[in-house]
Parts: structure tokens; sequence; C-alpha cells
């Protein structure tokens, strides 16, 4: 069943000379294939057709997520183990509740994809997703490709998917999951790969696409923003960081090994690859868990983590960053000059920096967090002044009330998304990235007036 289907996307084909007639084709026929299959069904059953594939990767036994977790880390970018706990998380937010939420929140009426639904007594609308969207995927997390893809379905909206080279492994597997649950919906999906900045082939894909999407650092934004002719719909997701919090009083309510757990949670996290994940833990001063106590401990539940939730390996590059930045840290903390250094054993498997100066600062990943004491919320906010654009997540520890009152504050001061520590790199299925609509950015509206 599987052997057959395994040969359906271009990227399936190792070694295809692509071109930009070929791209043009394969845009051609997807919206061909769009107007003839997607365009006409409901969306009861887009949703119960993603919730089946979302069931499968869910189940050990599946033969495609066998696949993913047997494949070799360099094409995935996770081990084994990092990889499984990432899917389920991904996976297990794909219910039809939370389907139909997603569609709630952003449209009002879920049928207003499919027709008219009413305004006002005199007024109706009706959303109308793009024909055809081009996906520039991140090279680092699957996640969220899988989630665009969802979303594009639900729009009716047929997609092209270019991923790096190398990098395609995930998403294919995937678009096969979803020809074994409905064929008509993998019709309208095609997966390539190539190195960016092919102008040939991307400008075709570009000219041929009514929308863009496109994620990853800053200036890959700006350069496909620049390319685009006139007028095309472009979304883009830039660089983003994110922190977490943790309250002087939150041990007393929550437990002091619960904080110490939901933290380990966010930082080995798809190894702390994604702009949810954490850099800096800020821990209020003047609690019973003072930041010391609190790196050390987090370092001890890190150490636990690694036998069971192991890194993996990662970049000869990516290494020399974290071994350089722990010498730094080092000759900082034998010279006593507010700084103290944890690190994993002969590796650079994790490391837990505290220091007290208490400006904001990117890790260098895979692992590697700062602690840092702060004395309110609003100390908090003044270091993070120069971040203010950049930051996606803050997750916190603290009580139910604290939490809502911190979430006030972070609102109007611009933070997109505050959540409980331990579920940053644990979105919802309708998270609004970086404050933006889900859906509404990718759509346009009809409004009808009857009177």
């Amino acid at each position: 069943m599987f052997k057959q289907s395994l040969d359906y996307f271009l990227a399936d084909k190792q070694g295809a000379d692509l071109s930009d007639t070929l791209i043009a084709e394969a845009c051609q026929t997807l919206r061909t294939n769009r107007g003839e299959y997607l365009a006409q069904i409901g969306n009861e059953s887009i949703i119960s057709k993603l919730t089946e594939a979302a069931s499968l990767w869910l189940s050990p036994d599946y033969e495609l997520r066998k696949l993913a977790l047997a494949a070799d880390p360099a094409e995935t970018g996770f081990p084994h183990e990092v990889l499984a706990t990432g899917l389920d998380a991904c996976f297990s937010e794909w219910t039809q509740e939370n389907f139909f939420g997603l569609l709630n929140q952003e449209f009002g009426d879920p049928t207003r994809l499919q027709s008219f639904g009413s305004l006002s007594s005199h007024s109706l609308a009706m959303v109308h997703g793009p024909q055809l969207i081009a996906h520039i995927a991140p090279g680092n997390l699957p996640a969220p490709i899988f989630q665009s893809i969802a979303f594009g379905l639900l729009l009716r909206s047929a997609q092209f998917v270019k991923c790096a080279s190398g990098k395609s492994l995930l998403p294919r597997l995937f678009g096969h999951s979803l020809h074994y649950v409905d064929p008509g919906l993998a019709s309208v999906l095609e997966i390539a790969e190539w190195d960016g900045g092919n102008e040939m082939l991307e400008g075709e894909l570009f000219k041929e696409a009514d929308c863009v999407v496109a994620t990853g650092s800053d200036k890959t934004v700006q350069t496909i923003r620049k390319r685009l002719p006139l007028g095309k719909q472009f979304v883009g997701y830039g660089h983003r960081v994110s922190l977490g919090y943790i309250e002087q009083l939150a041990n007393e309510v929550m437990g002091t090994q619960t904080i110490i757990s939901r933290a380990a949670d966010d930082v080995v996290a798809w190894n702390q690859q994604g702009c949810l994940s954490p850099h800096v833990i800020y821990v209020e001063e003047f609690g019973n868990l003072n930041p010391d106590r609190f790196a050390e401990m987090l370092a001890e539940e890190l150490t636990a983590r690694s036998e069971t939730l192991p890194r993996g390996e990662i970049s000869t590059k990516e290494a020399a960053t974290i071994a350089n930045m722990r010498r730094f840290y080092k000759i900082r903390s034998a010279n006593n000059v507010g700084a103290i250094i944890w690190e994993s054993e002969n590796s650079t498997e994790w490391t837990v920096v505290q220091e007290d100066e208490k400006q904001f600062q990117t890790s260098p990943l895979n692992r590697f967090i700062f602690v840092k004491p702060i004395e309110h919320l609003d100390e908090m906010l003044h270091v993070l002044e120069p971040y203010r654009e950049n930051i996606s997540t803050v997750g916190i520890a603290a009580s139910e009330a604290k939490l809502r009152e911190f979430a006030l504050k972070l609102g109007e001061w611009g933070v997109p998304r505050v959540c409980p520590l331990g579920k940053m790199q644990r979105p919802p299925l309708a998270l609004r990235h970086d404050g933006r609509p889900t859906l509404g950015d990718l759509v346009r509206w009809t409004d009808l007036e009857i009177i």
C-alpha cells in the first residue's frame, strides 16, 4: 500500500530535473484538481479526513510514522525520541472540535467558506481562500508546514510546498498520509525541494501562485517579498524569540518540582529550535525558589531528560558555538563575576547558565538555557525593550490570577502569546501566530447587501 504511493510528489523523485516549465505545469494541474474536487466538498468532509490522518500519525504502529522515526536525523532534523514527542504534540491538537473552533474564531460561521452567511438583517458575507498557495517551508520544524497544509485545505486552496534541499521527507510522508485517507486531497498538493534563491524555479512558482506564504529568517522573508510580482498576496513569518518567567510565589502554588519539570519540557521540546522555545528564563528574586537554586535544579532535570529524551547529534558548527559560549561563562564563573554554569559531561547535550546580568540574550539553542534574576515584570519589560518587535511567546509559572494579570500587561506591551510554562512548544491549533489571524491573512471576503 505505502510502497505504491511513495512516488507521488516531485520531491519523491530524487534527482529529478526541475524546470520552470515543470513548475508551471504542476501549478496548473493543482488548479484543475482543486476546481474538480476540493472546491466542491464541505467543511465536515475536509475536517474528518484531516482528523483521520492525525489519528494515523498518533498511532505507534502507523507505517509512515515508523518510516519518519527510523529516518536519519540528518533528514528529519531530530532523533527518534524528540521527533516522536513533537509529532504527538502536533497531531493531538487535530480534533474536529479544534478545527471547527478555528473556523469559528476566524470567520464567525464556518459555513461562510461554502456559502453566504448572515452578518445582519440586510447583509451577508462569504469567505474565499486563494486558489493556489505557494509555501516556502521552514527548514527547522515540521509541525508548521503540516498545519499550513491543513489550513490551506480548509480554505479550499491548492498548495505547492517548496522545501529546502534535503528537508522534504517529513512533509512528503504527511502528504502520502493524505493520499491514503483521500487521494483527492493529495491531488491538490505538490511538494518539491530545491536550494533557496533559485530565481528560475521560484520566479515561475511566484507567478503561478495567488498567495505566497514564507517562513524563515527576516532576511529570507524580505528577499522573497521583494521578488514577488506586483499585487501578489504575501504572508511572511520572520525571526522571533521567546522566554520564560517564574513568579516569586509560583512554587507555593504549583510546587517546585512541577515548575522545574515544565521548564525542562520547554527547553527540550524540538531541541529548542522553534521560535516558541525559551532562550532565557527569568526568575523573580526574593522568592523561596531563587534563581541559583532554580538553575541548579533545572540542570539536574536536564541530566535526567538526556537519558529518556536525548538531544541527538548536532552539526560541528553548532557544537563549536556552544563550546565557545561555555568557555566564556566558565571564565566568568571562575572569577566570581556573577555567573554560574552547569553542563553535561563530555558533550554539549545541555547547558544551564545562571548570571546576574539581566539583559535578554539569545541562546545558541540545542538545550542551552540562560537563567536570570528579575525583580518584577515591569523590570523585565524594560530590559526586553530592544526586542519588543521580536518577542513571540512568554511562558509563565504563576497562579491563574497572576497569569491573567501578567498577560494583561504583556499584551498591552506587545507580546502576542502568553501561556503557562511547559506549554510554550505545544501551541493550540488556533494559535494566532505573531498575533495575526491564523486564516484571516490568507482570505478575501465578499459582502452581499440584500436590502
